[in-house]
Parts: structure tokens; sequence; C-alpha cells
């Protein structure tokens, strides 16, 4: 059997998105939960959720689910009643986002995966389900407020630079299984501490917390639904934010903003900045921040290089990427990881970004 995908091209589908009339809930979901055949249900949930017209970035693993959807307001009792029919997912709690437009997703995508967060974790003793204390919003606030507790991002590098806890400790890292040898790096000598965590929804916290309590910390904490439930809660409950900022999304969107506070600056000029972008030279597609003055000035590119790349016509540009791994070490773009892209030490020398 042929696997069951949608083969329409991007750009038709992101038209058909922004000319749509109907509603549409942007929420995430994640259960760690045996799931013996992940493949078979795979195929029954892209049937399912495709005639429901759902849009959407799914993981599924023998390990359980872990899902960001874009799902119409006059199906979601239709979708919710489906998903509890299957024991895996039955009562799964839901993360709402803040912004509420919808438009998050353009297409279903499901994939089956080995975990549904790669953690690098391959001790056979380690008990995933021993997880850390859950706080709520205004447990949170409160705890991260005694000066003695430790706070830890557990996100990306290019996600906490844009949005973050004060006083959090936030690692140098692409991936989460980059953060957990850094964390626990820094927490050593530290284990009769009181911890605090958070990431983007919870997931990466859940398996986070149980690890360290498996290392030996005694009094780990997270923020229960991570900061999209955190900032429903505030929002609901007229609470202060302690998270300043924006949060960091993996979708069209790319982030939500919790405060106003801009707490990075543009990648090309360092003008106050939390807007991410990708380059728009596709054999690039680097994620970095860009003020709209330089996206003017650079086209909407990262370097002077893929500028060129990028006004090339189509059939050019196709013709370079030929034969190419996508992304792979003959790409185009400056950099092979979204690590600390230094591009005003490229752009320091061109004149184009001077005013």
């Amino acid at each position: 059997m042929a696997l069951l995908v949608n083969r329409i091209d991007k750009n038709v589908l992101k038209k058909r998105l922004q000319e749509e009339k109907i509603k549409r809930k942007t929420v995430s979901f994640y259960r760690y939960v045996s799931i013996p055949k992940p493949k078979e249900l795979r195929d029954e949930l892209f049937l399912a959720w495709s005639q429901l017209n759902c849009f959407g970035r799914i993981y599924l693993a023998n390990e359980g689910i872990n899902a960001q959807m874009s799902v119409p307001e006059d199906q979601w009792e239709a979708f919710v009643k489906h998903l509890n029919t299957y024991s895996y997912f039955k009562d799964v709690p839901f993360k709402h986002a803040v912004d509420g437009n919808g438009k998050s997703f353009y297409k279903l995508i499901i994939k089956v995966r080995n975990k549904i967060v790669a953690d690098g974790i391959n001790d056979p003793d380690f008990d995933p389900s021993k997880t850390g204390t859950y706080l709520n919003a205004v447990e949170f606030n409160k705890a991260i407020e005694d000066e003695n507790t430790i706070v830890i991002d557990m996100r990306n590098h290019y996600e906490s630079e844009v949005g973050r806890f004060d006083r959090a400790f936030c690692p140098d890292a692409d991936t989460f299984r980059e953060e957990l040898p850094q964390v626990i790096n820094h927490l050593k000598g530290k284990e009769d501490k009181k911890i605090l965590m958070y990431c983007t929804g919870g997931i990466r916290c859940e398996k986070a917390s149980a690890y360290f309590r498996h290392k030996g910390f005694k009094d780990v904490n997270h923020l229960h639904g991570g900061i999209i439930q955190y900032a429903q809660e505030i929002k609901e409950q007229g609470l202060e934010s302690k998270f300043k900022g924006i949060n960091f999304v993996f979708d069209e969107r790319i982030g939500e903003r919790i405060t106003q506070d801009v707490l990075s600056t543009c990648h090309q000029c360092g003008k106050p900045c939390d807007r991410h972008v990708n380059c728009k030279n596709d054999d690039c597609h680097l994620l970095f921040i860009q003020c709209e003055d330089c996206e003017k000035k650079m086209n909407g590119c990262c370097t002077p290089e893929c500028v060129r790349i990028a006004a090339l016509p189509i059939e050019e540009q196709r013709q370079l990427r030929k034969g190419r791994v996508k992304n792979g070490p003959e790409c185009l773009s400056v950099y092979k990881s979204r690590l600390r892209p230094n591009l005003a030490e490229i752009l320091k020398k061109d004149l184009s970004l001077r005013s």
C-alpha cells in the first residue's frame, strides 16, 4: 500500500489556507503511551483526519504521540470524539494557542518515528514514567520568585533567544538531544536544589524531569502544559506573566507573542527585533532573526550569496540543486546549524546594509 500523503504543491495549499472562510482551532497534545503498531495507526488517523479537513504535524512512535494541529471549529467535536475512540488517547489534554487564528498549518503530515522526542537516552534502567511534579501557572509564578530555585529552559537556543523566564539557564544547543547533557553538567553538585523546568508544550519537560530524577535530582518540577498552557492560564486568570517575549512555535506562525518585551536583536544589523524568518533561498532556508528594514535590503535572505541565488530564475535555481541531498553538505546554505548564526560578521563590510 502506498504511503498516504498530500502531494499538492505547498504554495497552492498555502494560498488555499489564506482564502479559507472557515474558522480553525490551533491545538497541541501529547501522550507517552505504548502503541504496538504505530504504522497501522498512522494510516487510520491520516484517513480520518483528512476527511475532517484537519491539518498539522503529528509524530507517532511505540512510546506515544506528539501532535500540533489545526482543526476546523465546525469539526472540533467530531475530531475529539474520534480521538477518544482510541484508548491510547482518551481524554488527552489539549493546549490551545493564544492567538486563535488557526492559520498554523496548511496540510496534514503524520510521521512514524523511533521516538516522539529524540532524546539520545539509551539507558535501559531509565523509566520515563517517573516524572517530576507538575506546576500550574500560579504555582510556577510563586516558585520562580524564590531565588534559591534553579530555572531551566528545556528548549533550543533559537526558541529561548526570543522569549524566556527570568533567571532561566538557556542551553546553547540546537536539539533536545544536545540539551540534556548540557543541563546535567550545569546542575552538577546541585542535586538537592529545587529545579523548575519549562518548554513549549510540556512534552520535553515530561521526559527531562524523569531523566533528572533518574540522575539523582530530588526536587524536580515542571510547568504543566508548557508555555502554551501557561499563556492561556495567565490570560484567563489575569495573572502577571513571568515569561517575557515570544513563545516560539513549530508551525507557520513561528511565534506567539506573550508580552511586548523584545529580548533579541536582528542578526544582521543588531536592532532590537524578535522576528524569526526563513531565508528566501530555497537551498538555504536558514532560520534567523531579521528586522523589516533588513528584509527589504536583503530581499528576505541571510547573506549576499543567498540574495544572488534567490534572484536567479527558478529553473536555474533548480538546476543548481539538482542531484543534491536536501539540507545536505552540498547545499548552498551558509550555515548547516541553526546555532548562533554570525550574519552580522559576514555583512559588516556589505554597503547595502549601511544607512
